[in-house]
């Protein structure tokens, strides 16, 4: 078995998946051996460029699959941090099986991402308290 490297690779499904690549020569015919692949979907808004994540084949519970090389249309390896950062984010977020949103700056500009919560962003009122101030406001505009 080769080395492993980040690669991005585009099928002749028309799929592109990021995923840690290593090659494997099985009896003479190379095999891509895929550790947790993923797929991107790249959206730009005004606030910049976004990417989501989510996992390649979502209903399986493997983690490394086998791909031939004839169905492969190329493949590049990558050494962007950034995707990095949030491919590895993904897969090590076992927690929450949800897409992940993350942003992509390839111009290493001012970097925006999502924002996390923290246990400094506390409630601003509960959910009764909120209900109780809006029924007062929209009776105090009717009133008026």
């Amino acid at each position: 078995m080769g080395d492993e490297f980040y690669a991005i690779i585009k099928l002749t499904s028309g799929e592109e998946i990021l995923s840690l690549v290593s090659i494997d020569e099985n009896d003479g015919d190379p095999l891509l051996l895929l550790q947790n692949p993923i797929t991107m979907k790249v959206y730009n808004t005004h606030h910049g460029m976004h990417i989501k994540v989510k996992s390649w084949i979502e209903m399986s519970s493997d983690d490394i699959f086998i791909i031939k090389p004839d169905r492969i249309i190329t493949m590049t390896e990558t050494t962007d941090d950034k995707l990095i950062d949030i491919y590895t984010s993904y897969i090590n977020d076992e927690e929450d099986d949800d897409d992940v949103i993350g942003s992509y700056n390839p111009s290493n500009k001012k970097e925006s991402g999502p924002t996390r919560p923290s246990k400094k962003m506390g409630y601003i009122s509960s959910v009764e308290d909120a209900r109780k101030r809006l029924e007062d406001i929209f009776n105090n505009s009717i009133e008026s």
